[in-house]
C-alpha cells in the first residue's frame, strides 16, 4: 500500500502543469507515492507533454470537460477508491488532490503524510498557500459559507473588519497565517485526505462543476466526526486560476456552486428572511444565468 496518490486535473496548463510535476517528482523522504494525472479534453497537448517528459506518471485522458469533481473521481477511481465503503485494498493511505498551477518544495509531500500520520483525529488536511506575490492564499483555510457567513461577505463587513471573529470567518483573516489551527475546509488546490475519511463519505460531488466541491468534500468529512486542520509549517507555492482564469463560465461556476451548496447544507434550516437575502446576493452576483438556474427545482 503506497502512502500517497496523487491526482492532478489539467485543462489547458501545460507549461503549469510541467513545472508542477518536475517539483513533485523531486520530492524527497521516507514516502511512497504514485501521480495521476486526468487530463480534461485539452487542446494543448498536455496529455502528450506528460507521457513524453514523465513516463512514471500515469495519465487519464477524458474526452469531454466534464468538470473538476467528475475529472478528480476519474482519478480517484484509478487510485482504488470506488465510492463510500467500496476501497481497494491497494488504494493509499492517503489521497492528495492537487492543482497544476502548485509548485511544491522537495520536503512538503512527505511532511504533509508526516503531520496526517501524527494527527489520526484528521480527516483531511492542507498547507499554507502562497501567491506569486508571496501573500497568502486566503482560500487555503476557510469556514462553511453558512447563510449568515456568506451574508458578511456579500454586504462586504468581511473585508471592513477582516480581524473580526463574527465578520472575517469566511477565509478566517482575524487568525494568524502562521498558526496551525482546525478549520472547516482547505482548498482543492491542496487537500489531503485520509483513506478512511473517504471510505466514510465517499467521492466528490459531481453537481459540482468547478467550485465548491472542496467545500462540500470537508463539510461531508467533519459531518461523520473528522477534523479538518490548516497546516502552515509547509508552504506551497499557487499561481491562482491558471486555468479558471481562462473561462468566461468562471465566475458563474462560483455562484452556482455556493447556490448548490446551500440548498444542499443549510436551505431547510434557513428562516425565510434570510433565506430571501441570500437568494437575492446570489442573484445580483450571478446574473441572469444564475438566476435562471435558481428557478429550476432543486434535487437536493
Amino acid at each position: 500500500m503506497r502512502d500517497l496518490g496523487i491526482v492532478i486535473v489539467n485543462w489547458n496548463t501545460r507549461d503549469f502543469l510541467k513545472r508542477c510535476l518536475e517539483t513533485v517528482l523531486a520530492s524527497t523522504g521516507d514516502f511512497t507515492y504514485h501521480v495521476i494525472v486526468v487530463d480534461n479534453a485539452s487542446t494543448d497537448g498536455s496529455a502528450d507533454m506528460v507521457r513524453q517528459s514523465f513516463p512514471t506518471v500515469q495519465v487519464i485522458e477524458s474526452p469531454t470537460n466534464d468538470g473538476y469533481s467528475y475529472a478528480n473521481n476519474l482519478g480517484l477511481r484509478a487510485l482504488g477508491f470506488r465510492g463510500a465503503g467500496d476501497v481497494s485494498p491497494d488504494a493509499p493511505r492517503y489521497a492528495l488532490l492537487l492543482n497544476p498551477d502548485t509548485e511544491v518544495p522537495p520536503d512538503a509531500l512527505f511532511r504533509m503524510v508526516q503531520f496526517m500520520d501524527s494527527r489520526p483525529e484528521a480527516g483531511a488536511a492542507g498547507p499554507k498557500l502562497v501567491l506569486e506575490d508571496g501573500s497568502l492564499d486566503l482560500a487555503c483555510r476557510r469556514s462553511f459559507p453558512t447563510p449568515l457567513v456568506s451574508l458578511y461577505r456579500f454586504s462586504g463587513l468581511s473585508r471592513l473588519f477582516p480581524r473580526s471573529r463574527r465578520f472575517g470567518r469566511y477565509n478566517m483573516t482575524f487568525v494568524d497565517p502562521d498558526q496551525e489551527i482546525e478549520v472547516d475546509s482547505v482548498v482543492g488546490a491542496y487537500m489531503q485526505v485520509r483513506r478512511e475519511a473517504i471510505e466514510a463519505v465517499g467521492l466528490l460531488d459531481e453537481a459540482f462543476f468547478m467550485y465548491g466541491e472542496d467545500l462540500d468534500w470537508a463539510y461531508r468529512i467533519k459531518k461523520v466526526g473528522w477534523k479538518v486542520f490548516y497546516h502552515p509549517l509547509v508552504t506551497v507555492k499557487h499561481i491562482k486560476r491558471a486555468a479558471s482564469r481562462k473561462s468566461q463560465k468562471a465566475q458563474f461556476e462560483f455562484q452556482r456552486a455556493m447556490l448548490i451548496f446551500y440548498r444542499k447544507h443549510y436551505r431547510q434550516d434557513t428562516p425565510l428572511w434570510l433565506h430571501s437575502l441570500v437568494m437575492m446576493g446570489l442573484a445580483l452576483k450571478g446574473g441572469s444565468g444564475l438566476w435562471r438556474e435558481m428557478r429550476r427545482p432543486s434535487s437536493t
